[in-house]
């Protein structure tokens, strides 16, 4: 993948966790279990990401993890909560954040293979990540990895400043309106297809 093809990078959330992420800025694991937020995790997963440590780095939920695009399995187990939830858009700048680290498919895979952001795209396929599916009914080995590689991620060290972010994504007008009645004042855009409607 070249870095030309990166607009933007995702980090899913809650819409009620907006109004604190734009005060602290997008918290690795371990600083947000230290304030209330909600949670979308899958707790199956996290068990794996918490007994995981980034090779030469630290452990994974020392880490905030953005996916190179939301659109993807993670999100597709959360669709029915779409009217809650919401898709930050941060700058591909944040590749250039000092011990950021670019992973080639979900960094909790026992496959995945970490390497430094931002040369570290040159290990994706652009193709593999950003395509509308993953799904491969004639062969299930094939599908898995594509799932997995669709949720490739760039990990950030402890946090993400507000200045990286651009925007955020919601499903609809009801999601919107949730928002709005936060008081969150950057560019809301609407795209129901990146939700998976």
């Amino acid at each position: 993948m070249d870095r030309n093809e990166l607009t933007e990078l995702h980090y899913i959330t809650d819409i009620r966790n907006i109004p604190s992420i734009m005060k602290l800025g997008i918290l690795s694991h371990k600083l947000a279990s230290k304030i209330p937020h909600v949670s979308v995790a899958m707790e199956e997963i996290q068990e794996k990401r918490r007994k995981k440590v980034v090779p030469g780095g630290r452990p994974l939920h020392e880490y905030v993890n953005l996916y190179i695009h939301a659109r993807n399995k993670m999100l597709y187990k959360r669709k029915e909560q779409h009217n809650s939830l919401c898709i930050i858009r941060i700058s591909p700048e944040v590749l250039n954040i000092p011990g950021s680290i670019v992973v080639d498919k979900n960094a909790s895979s026992a496959y995945a293979r970490f390497y430094p952001s931002p040369e570290g795209l040159i290990h994706l396929d652009g193709e593999l990540v950003f395509a509308d599916s993953w799904t491969h009914p004639e062969d299930k080995i094939a599908e898995w990895r594509h799932g997995s590689i669709r949720c490739a991620e760039v990990l950030v060290p402890d946090k993400i400043p507000i200045s990286f972010i651009n925007g955020v994504y919601v499903s609809g007008i009801e999601a919107k309106r949730k928002a709005e009645d936060l008081g969150i004042l950057c560019q809301i855009t609407i795209d129901p297809q990146l939700f998976f409607l």
